[in-house]
């Protein structure tokens, strides 16, 4: 099951562009690109390692062969390289037959005996034993005064020998190897197919355009009980607005992604078993982690960018007014700085402290700490010096209530604790760490008001609870078969309230070691199937200390206030929008009373928290926003206009 939660994020690189990635030896993953590098990513510790020069300039390809014991990468000079995957790293092996134009895409046959390569104007074929060009096919042959060059996207080479080809004339193509004849061609679209899969029975292929469209093609008999069988184009989608550059033929789905930032799930119906989770289309829009944080006593905001951070003040009104209504402001917002991170290496996490008075943010080799000082209107910030040299990267930050300490979440399983020092130091107090140990990182961490608890989750999804007065590991939450998306302590209870991926909630006591009586009745009762249904996973949770009872959620497509006091919803009611709830009659309003007050006015919702018992903070990033930074689709003329 795909939940579209991702809790392990490496972030980019200016100088390391990505252009192909594959999983070999197992769960190992490659990445290469125009830098020319093959890199290992360190799926632990959530960073590149282990780069090796591919000595071929640029690449724009790499494939691994069926059982994963080799890498073919291909190359900007025209070459085809073979590296062995080795323990530790990759090893070069040798060159196979090099010619003149770029090696834009390759795919191996399933025997692991031929690689075919496709670049401008041509597809190979290569011998890997003696290395040679055993079959050169000119694309361009059955096109008449062709003026441009024809780039072929996308390969794959299947079990029967057929290759199958896109390319930027919009043509699926699929070629006999051994003889260099194209057996069909199916021209889908009027710009470019960019990209090409095949399903493990490979009677199914998933193409994708640059106008956003995917196709899928179908190995059908010719007529009803016949043996011949040709490829069919059955199934056209639009579900993306610009260039769809890759996709994936899992056993019950199509998968796309596209330069529209969409990640897209579309399920073959004949595949899916029964109705639920796994036979509805399923959209995820990125990012799928915290990029905002609060600093509630001073109202500032810190948005994290991919190379630089900006520190916000929030506006204010005297005004009141109903529901809806947009109020004059008294205060604009004011955009305090720009902290600029030195560097080719993105942002990981950062964090500003309640009083708003520290910043920190971590790059993959770097932690950095602020002090910022505000004098009337104006602002001046300062670095801490000589902070203690931590485990980095930093994979999460988070300042106590009290903004006393920072906690840096880092490698295998371990919390840093740090003390902050008038008038700007820190010094390390202690580093935390499950007793059975782990190999995972850290990537969520939640501390009570009250300073005494703290709660980590690893990659492994693990939750550990530590005591922080006595600095001793508390307790280990019971084990569950999905990632954490959110969690948060209760400044009250001290009950620790969890989101799943599955869209499961649990509150456990820390100070009992248990699960609460509301959690083990919700899990007795169970979620309402619409809830558990919804394709965005929780990203942050809160809690009104005025009203015990209520806790905030949200994802990216609806605000959430859980009141614990009422009943749960049972799978007849329906889980409305408060905005269509407040048009029924109050009759029909009463018999809708239930525990989940679902708001989804504020779309795509990046941030939301409380400030206060009056005042709600919600930061919204339109998808229009994103799209207008976008090069401008293909557009694609439509009949009647």
């Amino acid at each position: 099951r795909v939940t579209g939660v991702p809790p392990q994020v490496i972030p980019g690189h200016e100088a390391r562009s990505v252009e192909a990635l594959c999983w070999a030896a197992g769960e190992r993953l490659f990445g290469a690109g125009l830098g020319g590098d093959i890199t290992e990513y360190d799926l632990a510790r959530l960073r590149a390692a282990r780069p090796v020069d591919g000595c071929g300039g640029p690449i724009w390809s790499m494939a691994a062969n069926s059982s994963g014991s080799q890498l073919a990468i291909g190359c900007e000079d025209g070459s085809v390289k073979l590296f062995q995957v080795v323990p530790g790293g990759i090893q070069f092996e040798r060159n196979l037959d090099r010619r003149k134009g770029r090696i834009l895409c390759l795919s191996w046959h399933p025997s692991d005996t031929h690689i075919a390569a496709g670049s401008i104007d041509a597809l190979r074929v290569f011998n890997v034993c003696s290395g040679q060009t055993v079959q050169r096919i000119m694309v361009n042959y059955h096109v008449q005064k062709v003026k441009r060059e024809c780039i072929v996207w996308s390969i794959a080479f299947l079990s029967s020998g057929t290759v199958v080809t896109s390319d930027s004339f919009g043509r699926v193509q699929f070629w006999d190897w051994e003889r260099g004849t194209l057996l069909e061609s199916h021209t889908v679209s009027t710009s470019a197919v960019l990209s090409l899969a095949v399903s493990e029975e490979e009677d199914s292929i998933v193409v994708g355009t640059s106008t956003g469209a995917t196709y899928q093609f179908q190995l059908l008999p010719v007529k009803m009980g016949s043996l011949e069988k040709r490829w069919v184009r059955t199934k056209p989608f639009q579900h993306h607005t610009h260039d769809v550059r890759a996709v994936a033929h899992s056993s019950t789905a199509l998968i796309s992604g596209g330069l529209d930032a969409q990640l897209v799930i579309r399920p073959l119906m004949e595949k899916v078993q029964k109705k639920g989770y796994d036979a509805v289309l399923r959209k995820f829009t990125f990012p799928h982690r915290r990029l905002v944080s609060c600093a509630r006593k001073a109202r500032l905001l810190l948005f994290q960018f991919s190379q630089h951070l900006e520190l916000w003040r929030l506006g204010s009104t005297d005004e009141t007014g109903k529901d809806g209504e947009v109020l004059p402001l008294r205060r604009m917002p004011e955009h305090l700085l720009q902290l600029k991170s030195k560097g080719p290496e993105h942002i990981y996490c950062s964090c500003v402290s309640p009083c708003g008075t520290w910043v920190a943010y971590s790059t993959a080799s770097r932690f950095h700490l602020y002090r910022v000082q505000y004098e009337g209107d104006g602002v001046s910030i300062k670095k801490v010096p000589k902070v203690p040299k931590l485990l980095l990267p930093a994979y999460q930050l988070q300042f106590s209530s009290d903004s006393s300490s920072l906690f840096v979440a880092a490698a295998r399983g371990s919390v840093h604790v740090l003390q902050l020092l008038e008038p700007g130091g820190c010094k390390h107090l202690h580093t935390f760490q499950p007793p059975s140990g782990s190999p995972e990182a850290v990537y969520l961490l939640a501390s009570s008001a009250d300073g005494h608890w703290l709660a980590a989750v690893g990659g492994d999804w693990a939750i550990h609870t530590y005591n922080l007065k006595c600095f001793k590991h508390h307790c280990a939450v019971p084990t569950y078969s999905c990632a954490v998306t959110a969690l948060a302590v209760h400044p009250v209870t001290n009950n620790l309230v969890i989101a799943y991926s599955d869209q499961q909630l649990f509150e456990f006591s820390i100070p009992e070691k248990q699960y609460t009586a509301w959690s083990r009745m919700v899990q007795n009762c169970g979620l309402h199937k619409v809830w558990l249904e919804r394709d965005s996973p929780i990203t942050h949770i809160a809690f009104n200390p005025k009203n015990p009872s209520h806790i905030l959620l949200h994802d990216t497509y609806m605000f959430c206030v859980l009141d614990k006091s009422l009943p749960l919803p049972d799978d007849s009611a329906l889980l409305m929008n408060q905005s269509t709830l407040k048009q029924l009659p109050e009759t029909a309003r009463q018999r809708q009373l239930h525990a989940f007050k679902i708001c989804k006015k504020f779309q795509p919702l990046l941030f939301a928290d409380l400030l206060d018992e009056n005042c709600l903070v919600m930061v919204e990033r339109p998808i229009m926003d994103i799209k207008t930074q976008l090069p401008l689709p293909i557009q694609q003329k439509k009949f009647g206009t």
